[in-house]
């Protein structure tokens, strides 16, 4: 339980129908199974304990009474294990029955949750036997434990304030208004325990998959779905044991079907809070006084983490979701570039072409929006600007890649125009400050704005969401443009949209496209070492992408802490840096996130593409003046 990640499972025992002991006895074993993985939550299917295929023996008393001598088998059987686990059983109340999911934690039973929506349709006839609990809120006595029974109960933990689960059983997540709607709303659970006895047929698993994910990110939640399995009767239906942990729209874990398991997965109730909290939607739809809180205390345990998470976050780790995803990118900032050319009722483009990967972005981008609007590929204006820093094969392949795609190139030396302002402002040539490397940048962006004010163009600005959150971009230099088309696309995915370039143009292109991609990334502002090769190495400055990407990441997109994004970088990124130099990277991260905020204050528009924009109008608003102290203390603790 570290950081709000919580260890949860779902488990479809063998069972036999109506045989009540031995059904006890194999819940009993998962439940230990589930305690040993260090799990402190299992949810196990609908009416589990007798089997949710009695038919009319749900109506015998012999069969209700043996249902509740097993609960208490269990009951007695894991009163010493730290995990909490939610287990279907019929509770006969007077003289009505009720499908009820018993939630028991150490002997005790926590409370009984009663389903509300009873199917009456194609193989359920729940109507025939059960009472739907909508409306009951009651003690009574069962197992010999004064409970209460209600169907809207929130379970909440004393020690992790996030953590609170209730309860929907199979058909209720299926009407239009479902329970958890309230539960999750009003009562503010962030977990809601599914326990089903789902029929399969062809195609259904699709579809059962497809509305637990859909739920979890609708009511912004984890959502454990529990579901019965091939020991229920196959004399009408068949059932697959289909499990299912999903969290905020996406599956963390499906078992295999038609084979009794237990499925895991470490859910994280801080991230769901995140979720909720940035979407200022997400409020109670009426007075939550029909909720009734029941606390309990747990056992915090130190658990490993069996969740992967994905080093590049905004990459899709599926190879058919990438190709989607790049598509859908290149087409927004293409789109979006193009619109702007239509608003301002402008045909020209202008682009400073370095022979690096972001102005190859911003070049294939530019390309794709003439094309929308029907113009020719003369109309973007590619400049190269070499000066003191720039080495063969950067202005080599700014130039090779610019014709290539038929734009119209240009190129214009601006060595002897800083050197002049050197002597202006008193610069020495052989001080290579940032003074030195601005200078350049500044020269840079003054040649291309003024190119664009000559023929009525735009200049397409080529800056990355990396470089904005780092501030590596120098201001009012390549910082400035008229729009800036990669500004919420971070380096990662940059490098990522390129490579996908490559499969959708010619051999020569490609093959141009792929020598950038092998080359450092550098602002080439200082000279070039003996071999005339690349000397400023940016990840060897302010360090690697990868790591930068990360962090910004779980820093703007969930408002994760210092310690929980470096105990997820440690464990994403174990194997490849060592915890030296995570933190090393870290700590250089948090204080240019927290200095160059001036500089994202100012930023050109540009098109959102992404889940995160530190664009000041849109996603991201912080003032320049944030204090970063506390941070950077808290990252030197770790």
């Amino acid at each position: 339980m570290n950081y709000g990640f919580i260890k949860t499972a779902c488990a479809t025992p063998t069972i036999k129908v109506g045989d009540c002991i031995y059904n006890s006895e194999q819940i009993v074993s998962q439940i230990l199974f589930a305690s040993q993985h260090t799990s402190s939550l299992v949810v196990f299917p609908e009416l589990c304990v007798t089997g949710y295929t009695c038919g009319d023996m749900f109506l015998n008393r012999f069969l209700i009474e043996q249902a509740q001598q097993a609960l208490k088998h269990i009951l007695l059987k894991t009163k010493m294990l730290s995990i909490i686990s939610v287990v279907g059983v019929p509770v006969a109340v007077d003289d009505a029955l009720y499908n009820c999911a018993a939630v028991i934690y150490k002997g005790e039973i926590l409370g009984l949750v009663p389903k509300t929506n009873l199917p009456n349709y194609n193989e359920f006839n729940e109507s025939r036997y059960f009472t739907s609990g909508k409306d009951i809120h009651k003690v009574i006595k069962f197992a010999d434990q004064d409970v209460l029974l209600s169907s809207k109960l929130v379970f909440s933990c004393n020690q992790i304030k996030e953590f609170k689960f209730a309860i929907e059983i199979s058909e209720d997540m299926m009407v239009p208004c479902s329970p958890s709607l309230n539960l999750v709303t009003n009562g503010k659970a962030t977990v809601i325990c599914n326990i089903a006895a789902s029929s399969e047929y062809a195609g259904k698993s699709q579809y059962r998959k497809d509305l637990v994910r859909l739920t979890s990110g609708k009511l912004k939640c984890a959502y454990l779905y529990a579901s019965s399995g091939p020991g229920e009767s196959t004399t009408d239906a068949v059932y697959s044991a289909h499990n299912i942990i999903a969290e905020n729209a996406s599956v963390l874990a499906e078992s295999v079907k038609f084979s009794e398991n237990v499925t895991f997965a470490d859910i994280d109730v801080q991230k769901i809070i995140a979720e909720r909290r940035k979407n200022n939607n997400f409020t109670s739809t009426s007075d939550n006084s029909d909720i009734h809180y029941v606390d309990f205390d747990i056992t915090l345990r130190q658990t490993r983490l069996n969740r992967k998470f994905r080093k590049y976050p905004f990459i899709p780790s599926e190879k058919a979701q990438l190709k989607d995803r790049c598509e859908d990118i290149l087409t927004m900032q293409s789109i979006g570039l193009a619109t702007r050319m239509q608003s301002a009722n402008i045909e020209h483009l202008v682009l400073g072409i370095s022979g690096g990967l972001d102005s190859t972005l911003a070049l294939i981008i530019s390309i794709k929006a003439l094309d929308i609007l029907g113009l020719s590929h003369k109309n973007l204006h590619a400049i190269s600007m070499p000066c003191f820093g720039t080495t063969h094969r950067t202005k080599s392949n700014a130039e090779k890649l610019s014709v290539a795609y038929g734009a119209d190139f240009e190129e214009i030396d601006i060595t002897r125009s800083v050197r002049q302002h050197f002597i202006d402002i008193g610069q020495s040539e052989d001080d290579f400050s940032t003074t030195y490397e601005n200078a350049q940048a500044r020269q840079r962006t003054m040649v291309l704005m003024d190119v664009a004010n000559k023929i009525g163009a735009l200049v397409v600005g080529t800056g990355d969401m990396s470089e904005l959150a780092l501030g590596w971009a120098t201001y009012n230099g390549d910082h400035m443009s008229m729009y800036a088309v990669n500004a919420s696309v971070p380096k990662t995915l940059v490098r990522c949209l390129v490579e996908y370039e490559t499969y959708l143009v010619s051999a020569e292109i490609s093959a141009i496209i792929r020598d950038i991609l092998d080359t450092p990334v550098s602002p080439e502002l200082l000279p070039p070492n003996s071999n005339g090769e690349i000397s400023q190495i940016t990840e060897n400055v302010v360090g690697p992408y990868e790591l930068h990407d990360f962090f910004l990441y779980y820093l703007v997109r969930y408002g994760f802490s210092p310690e929980k994004i470096f105990y997820l970088a440690l464990k994403t990124f174990e194997g490849d840096y060592d915890r030296y130099v995570i933190k090393k990277w870290m700590q250089k991260f948090f204080i240019r996130f927290f200095t160059q905020q001036y500089k994202r204050s100012c930023m050109p528009d540009g098109p959102k593409v992404g889940s995160i924009s530190l664009s000041p109008r849109g996603d991201f608003k912080m003032p320049s003046d944030m204090q970063m102290k506390q941070w950077i203390d808290r990252i030197n603790e770790l």
